[in-house]
């Protein structure tokens, strides 16, 4: 039992409260998920109206308003294309709908021989054994790696440790794309489902954005070959790179995206797939159904809680709030830390930041693993008052330290200063 009572509340906008009522700046949104903080009061009501109108009831039988406004409201937003939304619980769930569904799409036309899905290493795409498979951290894989099913990868768009010196961003994003015609290529074009990668790379590397001009090129890849593009925007998306939808910087329309995390913003576990009419017309004209489903897809308090949220991001600015917030982050991030003789780098868009950390910033040579500096870091700046997302293992699932910050976007320029401030001292007891 605990030594101290709880508080009354154990939340409070950017702050979460221990029962000893000590109080922790949520520097990482959790995971990269609390996106409108911990006390939305239209959140709140909303899943309390909803309760008392219809909780739950099976999609099998029903659906509910809920669930047909945030499904409106999000293809609405979504980039050009799509048109349909297949509801989950989290991001797991719909990262495996999404291969599950591309994996249909092409039995339903007629090309049953694809059977393979492209990634790329050091992605992160959820821990089901679908999704764990299609992922490329090591690390993550290696204890379940008899039981996968098969998939492969290539180099991530990782500018800072692949990028040639002398090599422009756009004839480096122009190389880093190409990878996947030569993996296409390896294993034969007509064999291929789908690529699938993260447009800024979250947990596994520290918000990485790719460079410019790579996502245009994957898009010319995959059309060529015929070959969906997967886009996983469940840690980046729904607002967190000042962007509703991340890919929108890249000026290009994916096949299928899975959202989640930001969606429910903490309130209530939720995820989507979305998809082009073209895949859904071809289940309608095929099988006429999705060979899918989970229990609490769909659920009505679930999406009474997103679609207020999304309404928020939207229309109530808080996306375009977290563009600017996120710049003024980004700035303060710099000035404290960009001389830094252990940060090698700091990246990332709107609300979504990384700092890679080093022991030699000349070299850009990592800590020994065995060091455990992330694990540190994160002690250090949790004995602090900070909440923050520090990982290893961002070179190649062994190597390499990051630390990565996804906060409200609600976060006001004292709580900047105060984070980057914990962050400060975090550092120093760990670095020094």
């Amino acid at each position: 039992m605990p030594q101290h009572s709880a508080p009354r509340r154990t939340w409070g906008g950017a702050y979460i409260f221990d029962d000893a009522g000590k109080r922790y700046l949520d520097g990482s949104g959790g995971a990269a998920v609390s996106c409108l903080g911990h006390s939305d009061p239209e959140v709140i009501a909303a899943i309390r109206a909803q309760l008392d109108v219809l909780p739950y009831a099976h999609t099998g039988f029903f659906t509910s308003d809920p669930a047909e406004s945030l499904a409106d409201r999000l293809v609405s937003l979504a980039p050009e294309g799509i048109a349909r939304v297949y509801f989950g619980s989290g991001g797991s769930e719909a990262v495996e709908t999404a291969l599950k569904m591309a994996r249909q799409y092409f039995v339903e036309v007629g090309q049953p021989e694809r059977v393979n899905f492209i990634a790329r290493r050091q992605s992160y795409h959820g821990n089901t054994l679908g999704a764990l498979s299609a992922g490329g951290n090591a690390w993550r894989k290696r204890p379940f790696a008899p039981i996968l099913p098969q998939s492969h990868h290539i180099d991530p768009c990782y500018p800072y440790r692949l990028q040639h010196e002398g090599e422009s961003p756009e004839a480096y994003g122009l190389r880093a794309a190409n990878l996947l015609e030569e993996e296409i290529q390896r294993l034969g074009p007509e064999t291929v489902i789908a690529f699938i990668a993260e447009p800024v790379v979250g947990a596994t590397m520290g918000a990485v954005p790719a460079a410019p001009g790579y996502f245009r090129r994957i898009r010319e890849i995959c059309d060529r070959h015929g070959i969906l593009l997967i886009l996983d925007e469940v840690m980046c998306g729904m607002g967190r790179t000042g962007h509703l939808f991340a890919c929108e910087v890249d000026g290009i329309a994916p096949d299928i995206i899975t959202v989640a995390k930001g969606l429910g913003a903490g309130y209530q576990p939720i995820g989507a797939t979305l998809c082009s009419d073209r895949i859904h017309e071809a289940f309608v004209q095929g099988s006429g159904f999705f060979q899918h489903g989970h229990t609490y897809m769909g659920h009505p308090t679930a999406a009474a809680a997103a679609d207020v949220v999304v309404r928020k991001l939207s229309e109530g600015g808080l996306t375009a709030r977290a563009a600017r917030v996120g710049d003024r982050l980004d700035a303060a991030l710099k000035e404290a830390f960009g001389q830094h003789p252990n940060i090698g780098d700091i990246r990332g868009r709107g609300m979504f930041r990384g700092l890679e950390i080093v022991a030699d910033r000349a070299t850009k040579a990592p800590f020994d693993p065995a060091l455990g500096i992330n694990k540190k870091i994160k002690a250090a700046a949790f004995e602090a008052g900070l909440i923050c997302y520090p990982m290893g293992g961002t070179i190649d699932g062994q190597r390499g330290d990051h630390v990565l910050l996804a906060p409200p976007f609600i976060l006001e320029d004292a709580q900047i200063a105060e984070l980057v401030d914990k962050l400060s001292t975090a550092f120093g007891r760990t670095l020094a």
